[in-house]
């Protein structure tokens, strides 16, 4: 994250270092252990923030620090050691140097330790966790509902159909041919879909009757609905699959298929086709919602189609833990034996590769992000758009990659996407900038902001696109000013003027081009603070200026 001054001073004004907020003078070093163990703690404690430069007792003074010149290196060893996205910022305060390092929360369930303790803050000290508070920690995930045995279900009340389908689906994935032969019950018995005789209810999930699941486990179903418009009360058409999940999976996807729209576009002689539905996509998102939705409650995972967009929405919030985020690089799953058995037939990724996947195809065909507005505590939402919004954009990618042999990773992919939309990157998604920049896909304007390269203008035909986006370069930003200056020669120039005349720079940048015109003789201010005029000097006077200048280097 980017720390503002206004948002130090509001964690100064805290009443307490509550178990969010540690202040740490630290004006000349800090011990890199010691920030080690503390980052653990505050982990440990759901998150929180350390802030080097600030004494910790109230009224609280900003005094600076000198630890730790190089905070980047001080961020990847932190990284390296606790294996979490931890952020550290400098701050330029007025009465000096400020570091804010900001630590996540650990993952639900899971505490953190550090050369053999579990750290947790106890008053002005660090000491190693009670065992209560890590029997809670450890309890927090509960148990895997999905995993539990359903006592009146039997064996009979699986689909054969649906049975057949697991096992060959799981042979494909594994190339293990023993599973063509192993009798049902061993089949089962090996998926932990039968417990000691007993029908769990990851199998009913995944392979019950219709009738098994209405007798005994009705809101394992997903319902789908067609409307024609965005405006339609009323459906067009409803399916409800109320039977396992593997006896439905292709129809739902064919139902879906039927109404897929796709968007013609041309590129001189050749012309492409791209649907409104990326079908990797949406089989990815709907086996979310049946992995990751929370079955004690009666609701129905409901896919609603519209002509431009899909929505899924499943019963139950994120799991602990998750959040929208943080969602393509945390894992929690909610019913672990049904992610487990979906990951033996090569349907799912454990490792959360499914969810990247979504972003990546959205980008890769310039469509907008998948969308998780409106979900809240009790729901999941998930909205995907089907309009291509820059057609030259999809083409580019593609080219980039056959010309290069360029292999994207989920990070370069987001980076691109926000390049191209005129966004900023965020400090999290900065590792693989340097790589872009290599390439030649992206170029730097200045710190922190990157831009698409010529490269992908000039592709697309819009260089003057490319000149905007890029922006003036310095000599002309000063030839601006100083023609500005020029035509007000009578009256002077105030800075508010400069920023109407530059009005992307700040006024520190404008001050520094305007200092940069002093010293080569071009301009000079009459007055101070924020009343100073600018003023050309006259050819006559720069000469005059510069003699003066040599003599007194001159001098002994």
């Amino acid at each position: 994250m980017n720390v503002t001054l206004d948002q130090l001073a509001t964690w100064m004004k805290a009443e307490y270092e509550d178990e969010h907020l540690e202040f740490k003078e630290a004006k000349e070093h800090y011990d890199f252990e010691e920030l080690v163990k503390y980052c653990v703690a505050l982990a440990n404690e759901k998150g929180g923030r350390i802030i080097l430069g600030v004494t910790d007792k109230k009224p609280r003074k900003v005094v600076g620090t000198r630890a730790f010149s190089h905070i980047g290196r001080t961020k990847a060893g932190l990284v390296e050691r606790l294996h979490l996205r931890i952020d550290a910022d400098e701050l330029e305060h007025p009465e000096g140097r400020i570091i804010v390092v900001s630590i996540p929360s650990r993952p639900v369930g899971m505490p953190i330790q550090y050369k053999g303790a579990y750290w947790m803050r106890s008053g002005e000290d660090l000491v190693p966790m009670t065992p209560d508070m890590l029997k809670r920690i450890f309890s927090e995930t509960g148990p895997d509902f999905s995993a539990e045995i359903c006592p009146k279900a039997v064996l009979g009340d699986l689909s054969e159909v649906a049975i057949e389908r697991l096992r060959e689906m799981w042979l494909r994935d594994s190339g293990n041919e023993a599973l063509r032969h192993v009798s049902t019950e061993q089949l089962l018995e090996d998926a932990e879909l039968l417990l000691e005789g007993g029908v769990t209810k990851a199998a009913l999930i995944l392979l019950g009757t219709r009738r098994a699941l209405g007798k005994h486990l009705a809101q394992a179903e997903v319902v789908f609905e067609f409307r024609s418009a965005e405006t339609s009360v009323s459906y067009q058409q409803r399916k409800e699959y109320r039977e396992g999940f593997f006896t439905f999976q292709d129809d739902l996807w064919e139902t879906i298929n039927l109404r897929n729209d796709m968007h013609h576009f041309q590129d001189g002689l050749f012309v492409w086709d791209v649907p409104s539905f990326n079908e990797a996509v949406v089989r990815e998102a709907i086996l979310n919602a049946v992995s990751h939705r929370d079955y004690r409650l009666g609701g129905s995972i409901f896919v609603r189609q519209y002509p431009r967009r899909l929505e899924i929405i499943s019963p139950g919030g994120f799991p602990p833990g998750i959040t929208p985020e943080n969602i393509l690089w945390r894992q929690m799953p909610r019913n672990r034996r049904v992610a487990e058995v979906l990951s033996k037939c090569g349907l799912v990724e454990r490792s959360g590769q499914g969810a990247r996947r979504m972003f990546e195809e959205c980008i890769k065909e310039s469509k907008p992000l998948p969308d998780f507005t409106g979900t809240d505590d009790y729901q999941v939402s998930l909205t995907l758009h089907g309009e291509v919004q820059d057609p030259s954009f999809l083409r580019f990618l593609e080219r980039i990659g056959q010309e290069t042999q360029v292999s994207f990773t989920t990070k370069d992919l987001l980076v691109l996407d926000l390049i191209h939309k005129e966004k900023t990157v965020p400090p999290d998604l900065r590792d693989g900038v340097p790589r872009l920049l290599d390439s030649g896909i992206i170029e730097r304007i200045r710190h922190g902001k990157f831009v698409l390269s010529r490269r992908f203008y000039s592709f697309v035909g819009k260089k003057g696109v490319y000149t905007r986006r890029r922006g003036l370069d310095r000599e002309t930003k000063k030839a601006l000013l100083l023609k500005h200056v020029r035509d007000n020669r009578v009256t002077g120039s105030r800075m508010q003027e400069f920023m109407e005349v530059l009005p992307g720079l700040t006024r520190d940048q404008i001050r520094g081009l305007l200092n940069e015109m002093k010293r080569n003789g071009q301009v000079r201010p009459i007055g101070a603070t924020k009343a100073a005029k600018w003023y050309p000097i006259l050819k006559e006077e720069a000469i005059a200026s510069r003699r003066d200048e040599d003599a007194k280097e001159r001098k002994p």
